[in-house]
């Protein structure tokens, strides 16, 4: 059940993320649907292999290579998906900066909800 509303949560965030920032765009809640689940698919499988081969960039620049490595991410789930489209790599390191933003609160929420004690 956490699974699928944090899907449904995901896909709102990216909803609002293109509400909010006019260089992500979301044709639909059905496109924002494929494109939380693509994003999802590509941090699980991609994201961890980058930061390893990234390893050494990410220590010299303390850390700040993972925006870079975020938004390499948001621009890819942007052109696999045709519902969604980012106008270029600024657009995406703002995009995904404002998802993450979203993604925290997202999992602070559910958090409480699903495991309050």
């Amino acid at each position: 059940m956490k699974l699928i509303v944090k899907w449904l949560c995901s896909a709102a965030a990216l909803l609002a993320v293109a509400y909010l920032y006019s260089g992500v765009v979301v044709a639909s809640f059905s496109g924002a649907l494929i494109a939380a689940a693509v994003l999802g698919a590509l941090n699980t499988v991609v994201r961890p292999v980058l930061v390893l081969l990234t390893l050494p960039v990410t220590l010299v620049t303390l850390g700040l290579f993972m925006f870079v490595i975020n938004a390499l991410m948001f621009w890819a789930a942007a052109s696999l998906v045709s519902g969604m489209n980012v106008s270029g790599f600024g657009a995406a390191l703002i995009g995904s900066l404002m998802y993450s933003m979203l993604q925290l609160a997202i999992e602070f929420v559910l958090e409480r909800l699903f495991f309050n004690k």
